[in-house]
């Protein structure tokens, strides 16, 4: 039990820092439950639903806070959606394909805390919808198939590609993540039978944390997103590259 409420403490701190930047905290949740020794059958569910919670609290709060933008956001999830189902059913074998999208997380992530200026401080223009329904498929493959929502993919998008500011970025990442990890939970609904008697537990220490972290993403500064954002990134590559 002990061993239970120290990785509680860590993913409440996880939910913590990803949720400022939008972010549910998927890969840190399987991270630290690797870590922790729950077994392999247990962690994607498991993460998935604790996505789920995060996201849902994230969402409310960004929205309620007028972060959020419908036109970002629908195009990417009108492709992504029947993707993350279908990745959600099928069992990767991949541990180069994992190590591959850990490359692209840490190179986004270098991109974001370089100290040049990123275009998307200063303006943004609406993504083309074919090109958002496309990007949004590939984005609902990868994230049904590792068990995360998607936006550790989206927001450096959405960023690079001016198609957001950073603070409305969070809100439609948020969105996205829910609506993805659902998805992704229903390709692979039978797994649920695997999900630990210690959910609760689980799930109150996500919510505190998404508390801390969605009040600090409201109120933080542009730049600082970024720059949290980056840190994320760099904490989810280096997950998916096996370093920890």
């Amino acid at each position: 039990m002990e061993v239970d409420i120290w990785l509680a403490v860590c993913m409440a701190v996880g939910a913590a820092l990803y949720s400022s930047v939008g972010h549910a905290g998927a890969s840190a949740y399987l991270a630290l439950m690797a870590l922790f020794g729950v077994p392999a059958a247990t962690m994607r569910p498991t993460a998935l639903v604790l996505n789920i919670i995060v996201a849902s609290f994230g969402s409310f709060r960004f929205i309620r806070a007028g972060l959020f933008r419908w036109r970002t956001l629908w195009p990417f999830l009108l492709g992504a959606l029947p993707f993350a189902f279908l990745g959600g059913a099928i069992k990767l074998p991949g541990d180069i394909y994992k190590s591959l999208v850990g490359v692209v997380l840490l190179l986004s992530a270098a991109r974001l805390l370089w100290p040049r200026e990123i275009r998307a401080l200063q303006e943004s223009h609406d993504p083309p919808v074919w090109l958002a329904i496309l990007l949004g498929a590939g984005i609902g493959l990868l994230s049904g198939l590792t068990g995360t929502g998607g936006g550790i993919f989206l927001s450096p998008l959405l960023l690079f590609m001016a198609w957001s500011t950073p603070k409305p970025t969070s809100g439609v990442a948020a969105v996205f993540i829910l609506c993805n990890s659902t998805a992704g939970l229903l390709g692979n609904f039978a797994s649920v039978q695997q999900l630990p008697s210690n959910l609760p537990l689980f799930a109150g220490a996500v919510l505190l944390g998404a508390t801390v972290g969605t009040t600090l993403g409201i109120r933080l500064h542009a730049p600082v997103i970024l720059k949290t954002l980056g840190v994320v990134l760099v904490v989810a590559g280096v997950k998916l590259l096996g370093f920890y």
